[in-house]
């Protein structure tokens, strides 16, 4: 999926004549149905696209479980760039200009590895996140976490039932070994009572003084 037809064609041509077989899109919408019907072994993606940009494609085919590997490949090489194209489900990313025989490796790497499977909806009680779309729902109403909250609910998540300490989180949700005050833990658990249990008449996410927090899994 490129816009820029001189680009498009060139690349299908590189391709081609290494043996693959290629289908070209302008547009986002094309592109999008495309994938949606055709099992694809990768899908090439740029992001700047007309009628409807790379992440809203991503999203759209990992919300209806389609896993295609997909290789974004872009002008925007900011590091920001990069992590918003994989957190919305890309598989590799490529800024431009690039080399086309590092174009060429990263489609061998996403062929050998095949389209990866859905990861599984984590769940405790009556709350759920789907690390696929990193959407979190209770009571089948979704919550809307900022990227910290969220981060720390997943790690919790993935520990149900288990006492964390506060060394533990800064170290994995924040960035290791920085200096970060440790009550910033207190604070954004705070923030994620108020979300994910008060409205809800819960108490699944508990303080154990002198240790640190568990997330009840049957909360």
């Amino acid at each position: 999926m490129e816009d820029e037809p001189r680009l498009a064609r060139a690349l299908q041509r590189g391709l081609c004549a290494e043996g693959y077989v290629v289908d070209l899109a302008g547009d986002g919408i094309a592109g999008l149905e495309a994938a949606r019907h055709e099992p694809y072994d990768a899908v090439v993606l740029d992001i700047m696209l007309p009628k409807l940009n790379g992440y809203r494609i991503i999203q759209t085919l990992r919300d209806e479980g389609n896993w295609v590997p997909v290789l974004m490949l872009s002008a925007k090489d900011g590091e920001y760039d990069q992590a918003d194209g994989l957190d919305a489900g890309a598989d590799d990313y490529l800024t431009k200009p690039f080399s086309f025989v590092v174009l060429l490796a990263k489609i061998r790497a996403l062929l050998r590895r095949g389209a990866p499977q859905r990861p599984p909806v984590l769940v405790a009680g009556s709350l759920s996140m789907d690390p696929a779309t990193r959407r979190v729902s209770r009571d089948g109403q979704e919550i809307s976490l900022t990227a910290r909250e969220y981060a720390l609910l997943e790690y919790l998540m993935r520990r149900c039932d288990q006492v964390v300490t506060k060394t533990e989180l800064l170290d994995h949700v924040w960035d290791a070994g920085a200096d970060t005050d440790p009550n910033v833990v207190e604070v954004y658990v705070g923030y994620l009572r108020r979300k994910i249990d008060q409205p809800y008449g819960q108490r699944s996410l508990q303080t154990i003084r002198g240790a640190g927090y568990r997330l009840a899994a049957a909360g």
